[in-house]
């Protein structure tokens, strides 16, 4: 079955692309389709702890079954932003 991957952010530069088209097996999970993505692009390996999925916009967990046509989004690890505080000096 085929599942459209996006990279975001960190993992789109270490994959070197923003999207691919991935043949899986069926009954393949979001852990299994990562495997084939870590052997595609090993650069993205380390980010293996710390990378969140999003099938079909919607977070999941690694054992999340995979359907032919689903969206996996792969966000690695954000930070920044400002506090909520008006005081900008405290960020």
């Amino acid at each position: 079955m085929k599942v459209q991957v996006l990279f975001f952010a960190s993992l789109r530069e270490l994959a070197g692309t923003h999207a691919s088209q991935i043949v899986v097996e069926d009954g393949a999970t979001v852990a299994d389709l990562w495997g084939v993505l870590c052997a595609r692009h090993p650069a993205v390996e380390p980010m293996s702890t710390s990378v969140s999925f999003a099938v079909n916009q919607e977070y999941t967990d690694r054992d999340h079954p995979l359907a032919d046509g689903d969206e996996v989004a792969l966000i690695p690890p954000v930070s920044g932003g400002c506090c909520a505080e008006a005081d900008t000096d405290a960020c």
